[in-house]
């Protein structure tokens, strides 16, 4: 996401930060280039030019241009402004005094609408809630088939068929709700192919009748402007509370998440950034802003490294790496860890000023078929072979890569870079005895 903004801020940035001073005259032309990079990124052009204002009135400061380092304190200011752009502290759901919590999700077909109500409800579920889904939206072929296979896979319950009227549907999920104790309560209302007035009017019946706590928009960021011009829309015509940005994840530009509420002045409350039933995160304004000018996000890498990384295996890990007993399927498994973290090309966006590095490695880009690749090499040995690997032979190498789909030269790859791991774990090792006892280690993958 925002990949091509980044790459273009951090640019401009760089160069300011080489100047020992700084004049007005070199933030204007900074704040053009900023400008062109924001508007090629599809950012309204109103916003564009509302934020370019504010930017350049506070980096033209004497507090700026008489500091030891201007170049960093434009960097600040921008990085202070476009945090407030995108939703300054931030939109947080806050529950009812009295459960259930209604959450009412409302947009487009194609929008993700569906997935994200499971998302979202995956979400609470990890929060060690009790979610309910209601499979409002009976026009959509398969629309409640597909919410009822979500819940069952993620073991939550969903109410409403296809015979039933979307209000009965609502009605019933809201008595299922309050009966067995579940919240929050999630509506996936019908959507269309465009916007028209019948919609329009059933979701303002639903909202009038069911009257919900929340109400979120679920937008396409991959549509761009056109995502803003719908929740304008929405919002005028029925009222919403913020937005779920879907499928930000694929959208290189991010215009739509750096416009959607100075437009319509509501906020992002999560984003979409994957198919699986846990990529769906809260909207974090000040860890987009740090991300998009490359500085990357330590705290969300912290927490999915938290939440992807089993602790009992960890301190496993590191009782083998003081004994020297790590093998092929403890490697196997490290890179099982590191896969349910997220894509990779996502994780290195979170590591600070990584793109302002130079040749990345191809795993390193968002790809995971490497590492696929690795696991199906492993998944092809004997057991023997995973634990003694110093036996695979020419002829064991062969049948190892016919067996896994690869070829011979990724099977030497990966067990030169089990060889590298070993040797960088016998000096952790020896590090330990001066540095104090191994508590587990995250992965990380030796260059080739």
């Amino acid at each position: 996401m925002f990949d091509t903004l980044t790459q273009r801020l951090t640019a401009i940035f760089d160069r300011l930060r080489g100047y020992g001073r700084l004049t007005e005259e070199n933030i204007q032309e900074a704040l053009r280039e900023v400008r062109v990079a924001l508007l090629e990124a599809d950012v309204n052009f109103k916003v564009v030019k509302a934020f370019v204002e504010r930017v350049h009135a506070k980096a033209v400061g004497q507090d700026v241009l008489q500091s030891l380092t201007p170049g960093q304190q434009v960097v600040k200011v921008v990085h202070d402004e476009l945090m407030e752009l995108l939703g300054g502290s931030g939109h947080r759901l806050a529950m009812a005094p009295h459960p259930p919590t209604v959450i009412m999700l409302m947009g487009l077909q194609g929008s993700g609408k569906t997935t994200s109500a499971a998302k979202l409800a995956r979400h609470f579920q990890r929060q060690g809630q009790h979610p309910l889904l209601a499979a409002a939206d009976v026009y959509r072929p398969a629309a409640v088939e597909q919410l009822q296979t979500l819940g069952a896979q993620l073991q939550i319950p969903v109410v409403g068929n296809a015979g039933q009227k979307p209000l009965e549907i609502c009605q019933e999920a809201l008595r299922t709700a309050a009966d067995r104790g579940l919240s929050p309560v999630i509506l996936d209302t019908a959507g269309r192919l465009h916007i028209d007035e019948p919609m329009l009017e059933e979701l303002r019946m639903l909202k009038r009748e069911v009257h919900p706590h929340h109400v979120l928009l679920v937008a396409d960021a991959m549509t761009g402007q056109d995502a803003v011009t719908m929740a304008e829309r929405f919002n005028s015509a029925v009222g919403i509370d913020a937005v779920i940005m879907t499928k930000l994840d694929g959208d290189a530009r991010g215009g739509a998440a750096l416009s959607i509420r100075q437009v319509i002045g509501r906020p992002i409350a999560f984003v979409g950034t994957g198919e699986k039933p846990d990529a769906l995160e809260p909207f974090h304004p000040d860890r987009m802003a740090s991300r998009i000018l490359g500085m990357g996000d330590v705290v969300s890498l912290v927490e999915k490294a938290q939440a992807g990384v089993d602790q009992a295996k960890a301190e496993e890990l590191a009782r083998k790496i003081r004994e020297e007993s790590f093998t092929l399927e403890d490697f196997a498994d490290q890179l099982k860890q590191l896969r349910s973290m997220g894509p990779l090309g996502e994780l290195m966006q979170m590591i600070p000023f990584f793109k302002g590095a130079k040749g990345v490695p191809t795993e390193l880009k968002g790809e995971e078929g490497e590492l696929r690749r690795y696991e199906a090499i492993i998944g092809s040995m004997t057991p023997q072979e995973r634990v003694e690997p110093q036996i695979i032979n020419g002829s064991r190498r062969s049948r190892i890569a016919r067996g896994s789909g690869t070829s011979v030269q990724d099977v030497n790859r990966l067990l030169k870079q089990y060889a590298q791991l070993k040797k960088m774990m016998r000096g952790l090792k020896q590090l330990e005895g001066r540095a104090g006892k191994l508590k587990g280690l995250p992965f990380q993958m030796p260059g080739r």
